[in-house]
């Protein structure tokens, strides 16, 4: 069984660890729960970018811990039922960066789980990544709504992973929300 993934708010905690950041540089949070950083921060979408970008290419994107109930459900996943996962996530093309996300998905989730990280430009639409993947039905759990969607349109069984930034949007019938990956792992065994 092959299950695809996205990486930041799925596999690894992105948002705490780039809060964290944020504060060490002297950004104060606002209230607003949104999945722009601009909105978050109260700050234009170029120096937005530009942050996460530089968070993206910087040491810390090494050591981002799991997300939630990650460890437990994908090592069932890949060590009971035999799962292989493909991580396809927007992180950057920064081959240092690349190789740093590669070691962290290892050392959190273990040797073989992950048989594919496909690491795409920062903020890359992931359309063309999940082509290959079309009408295949294999599982594909994002965070993001409209990459969810795509994935969905492309003949994947599509699930999204709750999140503050994602709670209001209303997905599509072909899209199956979850809470987390207990509640993933019941929908796949």
């Amino acid at each position: 069984m092959i299950i695809l993934t996205d990486c930041d708010g799925v596999l690894l905690s992105w948002v705490h660890s780039f809060e964290w950041w944020m504060k060490r540089k002297g950004f104060k949070k606002s209230p607003q729960i949104s999945y722009k950083v601009s909105e978050v921060y109260g700050i234009s979408d170029d120096e937005a970018d530009v942050l996460v970008r530089h968070f993206n290419e910087s040491a810390a994107i090494g050591f981002l811990p799991p997300l939630g109930d990650a460890i437990k459900y994908v090592r069932k996943l890949h060590e009971e039922h035999g799962a292989v996962f493909h991580c396809i996530t927007s992180l950057g093309t920064e081959p240092y960066a690349q190789r740093l996300r590669e070691e962290n998905l290892i050392r959190v989730f273990g040797e073989g789980v992950f048989e594919r990280i496909e690491c795409l430009d920062c903020g890359a639409d992931k359309t063309e990544a999940l082509k290959r993947y079309e009408d295949s039905e294999f599982i594909w759990v994002e965070d993001k709504p409209e990459n969810a969607e795509v994935g969905a349109e492309l003949g994947l069984k599509s699930f999204l992973l709750n999140q503050p930034y994602n709670r209001n949007y209303n997905v599509n019938e072909n899209v199956t929300r979850v809470k987390n990956w207990k509640d993933l792992y019941e929908w796949i065994c």
